[in-house]
């Protein structure tokens, strides 16, 4: 058997020296990203996958320092997908380009350290024009690993603006058409009851009056859940992450919910068996109110017997999520209707008893759910059949 080939060349003798330390030269950049990024330490690189691009990417660079080509190694598609996947991380980590900036700004220092400290230990020292060769080839091998990231960032950047704007554009124009009925019906009935003249004032006021506390009512639970949903979606605030027992949650929303079930003859039930979870407690919270607070909406009032149940489901969900699930025995929900509850704001899918219910909803409830949810990484499934109940299952991954 041969023995190995000696390098033969100071590229080569740094290459085969960038492998061999890989693993202690990925440990100095990780340690150094920690206090860059707007992250936990464990979210830098969050899995062992991800965590082990960083070893390949000083791989790739080690194996271009032995044998340059600019070409070849902007087009490897494992240095490609590589820094794409730090784009795209970065971005859904809320980084900005001027950290990612830094980011290999840090590994190249990483790395020109190095390469310093072993030439110091050669023999025979490289000339200037090979020590400027491989730093040279280093700085081009960090630049095109740099600009691949920044322009998967500001591509995912950019997409995700372009989709805020469409869906705001959207959503105001669903905003001023569930304004404007009731402002027309307010300025009706305002110009009629200023109308000192008119001899059946009295009896018009009479009518007028309740259709107008009626109107203002909906109007305030409009703008209110309006309001809510602008907070669910807003991404500048601070939540309040931290552990607490889902039932305690719960608990304090059946509570201010207590009077409403009363009314309604509607059970809240809170099932022992649910989780202890790290988690934003107020976007939790606000989801579940609105959850359990739509279930006895529309609870059933042929029934004898009417509940929603708090509890988690009977199958457990994927590693490293939880889950909690949300049940009546109310209306349910016609079949033609549950593509629309979870993707259409103002879509409600029993307006048409609202007189019967004694309801006068805005059908924003299921949208601020489903902002909550979203914001908090996680997502909501329903199922219901007509006459029968809903059940909305939300499952979120487990920040603990």
């Amino acid at each position: 058997m041969s023995e190995p080939r000696a390098p033969s060349s100071y590229a080569e003798v740094l290459a085969e020296e960038i492998d061999a330390a890989h693993d202690t030269l990925s440990r100095q950049w990780l340690d150094r990203l920690i206090d860059l990024l707007p992250v936990e330490a464990r979210e830098v690189f969050p899995s062992d996958r991800l965590l082990d691009h960083i070893p390949g990417i000083i791989r790739q660079i080690a194996t271009y320092v032995r044998a340059p080509d600019d070409e070849e190694f902007a087009a490897k598609t494992t240095v490609i997908e590589k820094a794409q996947e730090l784009g795209r991380l970065r971005h859904s980590q809320q980084a900005s380009v001027h950290q990612i900036l830094r980011e290999y700004a840090i590994l190249g220092t990483v790395l020109e350290s190095f390469i310093a400290e072993a030439t110091g230990r050669l023999a025979v020292p490289p000339t200037a024009l090979e020590g400027l060769a491989v730093t040279g080839r280093v700085g081009r091998a960090v630049q095109t690993l740099m600009q691949i990231t920044v322009d998967t960032f500001v591509a995912a950047y950019t997409e995700t603006i372009t989709q805020q704007t469409e869906r705001l554009a959207g959503f105001n124009r669903m905003v001023s058409h569930e304004l404007r009925n009731p402002l027309g019906t307010m300025q009706y009935a305002v110009d009629i009851v200023s109308n000192t003249a008119d001899p059946e004032l009295p009896a018009v006021r009479s009518r007028l009056v309740p259709l107008m506390r009626r109107t203002l009512s909906r109007m305030t639970d409009l703008i209110r859940n309006l309001e809510a949903l602008s907070r669910a979606r807003g991404e500048a605030d601070t939540p309040t992450v931290q552990r607490v027992d889902v039932a305690s949650v719960t608990a304090e929303v059946a509570r201010q919910l207590a009077e409403m079930a009363v009314a309604r003859g509607v059970e809240i039930r809170i099932a022992p068996n649910l989780p202890s979870v790290v988690v934003d407690t107020a976007r939790l919270e606000l989801a579940l109110m609105n959850l359990v607070s739509n279930a006895i909406k529309y609870s059933d009032p042929s029934k004898p017997t009417r509940y929603v149940e708090i509890c988690a489901p009977e199958t457990p969900a994927e590693d490293g999520h939880w889950a909690i699930l949300v049940r009546d025995n109310g209306l349910g929900v016609p079949s033609d209707a549950l593509p629309h509850l979870l993707h259409r704001r103002f879509f409600r899918a029993h307006a048409h008893r609202d007189r019967e219910l004694g309801n006068e909803g805005t059908g924003l409830g299921l949208s601020i759910v489903q902002e909550c949810v979203a914001s908090l990484r996680g997502r909501v499934s329903l199922t219901a059949i007509e006459g029968e109940g809903t059940s909305i299952l939300v499952t979120l991954p487990d920040a603990g």
